[in-house]
């Protein structure tokens, strides 16, 4: 029960975060500060902070959606069935996070520096961070269906 409820709280504490940073602060941080050349370099932070938290979070989930001992003494994690679609979503999430930060924010500042394809790099990094919001969802949403002590 404990696991389930822990589970569920960090889903819910991922999706929320990415939700209030991504949908709302970095948006706010931009019409509030008036300047790309000022906001830019704030939106990148958070991001990055967004995506260590995610890999934290992401890891947790995976330990505790892991499942529990098998009955027999064997030392081997049991997962369940409905765990591993979860798991994958996590894991899906979590490598886009890793894609974004060492792959796509780097390729911004590239762009910014260089004249290069700037839109194009902040729609690819946008893309990343929608689908890393809609897999958060899904584990939250696959977390609170799921019947007492049986994780999904």
């Amino acid at each position: 029960m404990l696991r389930q409820r822990l589970s569920l709280f960090l889903a819910a504490l991922w999706w929320g975060g990415i939700t209030a940073l991504s949908f709302l602060a970095v948006p706010l941080l931009f019409a509030s500060l008036g300047s790309p050349a000022v906001a830019g370099p704030v939106a990148a932070r958070i991001f990055s902070l967004q995506c260590w938290a995610g890999l934290l979070i992401g890891v947790a989930l995976l330990l505790l959606l892991r499942g529990t001992q098998a009955p027999g003494g064997d030392e081997r994690p049991v997962i369940a069935a409905e765990a591993l679609t979860t798991m994958g979503f996590v894991l899906l999430a979590m490598l886009l996070a890793l894609l974004q930060e060492f792959g796509v924010a780097q390729k911004i500042v590239t762009a910014r520096a260089s004249g290069g394809d700037l839109r194009f790099w902040h729609g690819v990094g946008s893309a990343m961070v929608l689908v890393q919001w809609l897999c958060a969802g899904a584990v939250l949403w696959r977390l609170g269906a799921a019947p007492a002590g049986q994780p999904r």
